[in-house]
């Protein structure tokens, strides 16, 4: 449990350092701003979450996770250029991220003896809300507040996990199972383009 829990959690900060640091190299940022943008994108739903829950910020008590958004950062760094496909390659990090602590959030929330709409509730924060603060701080508009569906992803990712929980599945696949159901549907939203419905009507060309 706790293995599983350590790898998921360093999988997930390396790819969400990644996420952000590629974010921060497309707007040409600095080393700083690089490094900042992937500490917030990593840390950012974390915290949120800790802080809802009124438990200690979980990169406070830990500086193992700061050493895994540093080593994000260099790797981004380091091999942009190699990059060729530097939006495909941030979409994969990015989708990850939200994969991995979706399901981590989720479980926290369970651990705190939520109900297991709050706990989905959490999980959401923990999985996207490192990428809201990621798109704030590079003055972009968050994708989960445009058509994409990516909150949605996430909430069935957190429910299956808690379905699985329920049903008493081993932890290897209770864990996995939702971590790749939320990364498969989102690479098939953002393929067939499938959106939430808009408030708004285009306006007709004259």
């Amino acid at each position: 449990m706790d293995i599983i829990y350590t790898l998921l959690m360093t999988i997930g900060a390396v790819s969400f350092a990644i996420s952000g640091a590629l974010t921060a190299l497309q707007k040409r940022f600095d080393v700083f701003g690089v490094l900042i943008i992937a500490f917030a994108t990593a840390t950012g739903g974390g915290t949120i979450r800790d802080i809802l829950i009124g438990n200690r910020v979980f990169w406070l008590i830990d500086p193992t996770y700061i050493y895994l958004i540093i080593l994000g950062t260099i790797i981004s760094i380091l091999f942009r250029r190699k990059l060729n496909y530097l939006r495909n390659t941030l979409l994969f990090f990015d989708t990850i991220g939200l994969g991995l602590f979706t399901v981590l959030g989720t479980q926290i929330g369970l651990n705190f003896e939520l109900s297991g709409a709050a706990s989905v509730a959490l999980g959401t924060i923990t999985g996207a809300f490192g990428g809201v603060l990621r798109d704030v701080l590079v003055n972009d508009i968050p994708v989960i507040f445009r058509k994409e569906v990516y909150a949605t992803i996430s909430i069935l990712g957190g429910s299956l996990y808690i379905l699985l929980k329920k049903l008493d599945i081993n932890e290897l696949t209770t864990h996995l199972v939702p971590v790749f159901l939320i990364i498969i549907l989102r690479f098939i939203v953002i393929h067939f383009k499938i959106a939430l419905p808009s408030l708004y009507r285009k306006s007709k060309s004259n």
